[in-house]
């Protein structure tokens, strides 16, 4: 029920709030209730994601989105998602969640997240990888651009480091490290760059003996 009533305050709230751009922030406070509380009284670890849905909503409905979303039966999904705690916040404790869109590739956008303490310290920030599913796929970036009227907008640079996270993010979809026994060498040595390298080599060599054979 406090979710519920979450939602329909963003929603409602939004309609009194200032549009936003592409790269406009979305800012919303919230209070941590008795609900949000984990054994080591404060809020728990989950449900800094599940709030974290209400930010990108309160930044797809200023963005004027959603009605877009609905008539063309798209829907926003989160493909992944990391979060970094620093510090916690306690009971009937104050704070703001910033959301913003960082940059995008030809399917994902990638989106940042911030929960600030009323101080000004951050609490955990967080890194999401986004896509739209339009009659069950994803669609590409463009797409997306095209129907909230940005075509000619192009992403940032993206940092490194969202390419390394990118990478292990598909590394992860592909299936991680697998289990292996004491005569074959620990998966946590891989990298992204080594397995895609590994599975090159091994379907190069199946071509060649498929040749040979």
């Amino acid at each position: 029920m406090n979710l519920l009533l979450r939602i329909f305050w963003v929603l409602t709230t939004a309609r009194f709030r200032a549009p936003l751009g592409l790269f406009g922030v979305s800012r919303i406070r919230f209070r941590v209730w008795l609900n949000d509380l984990d054994l080591n009284r404060h809020m728990n670890n989950g449900r800094y994601l599940t709030l974290m849905d209400l930010g990108r909503l309160d930044l797809m409905a200023r963005m004027g989105v959603l009605g877009i979303f609905k008539k063309r039966g798209w829907m926003p999904v989160v493909a992944a998602q990391t979060i970094s705690f620093k510090r916690s916040l306690d009971f009937f404790e104050r704070y703001e969640l910033s959301t913003r869109i960082l940059c995008w590739d030809e399917r994902f956008l990638y989106l940042e997240q911030v929960f600030t303490k009323a101080n000004g310290k951050v609490a955990a920030r967080a890194l999401v990888k986004a896509a739209v599913i339009g009659q069950g796929r994803a669609l590409k970036s463009e797409a997306l651009l095209e129907a909230i009227g940005a075509t000619k907008r192009k992403s940032p640079p993206i940092p490194p480091g969202i390419k390394a996270w990118a990478l292990a993010a598909e590394w992860m979809e592909e299936g991680g490290a697998e289990a292996v026994n004491d005569d074959q060498p620990s998966p946590l040595s891989h990298t992204p760059a080594t397995l895609k390298a590994e599975k090159k080599a091994r379907r190069k060599a199946e071509r060649k003996a498929e040749k040979e054979g």
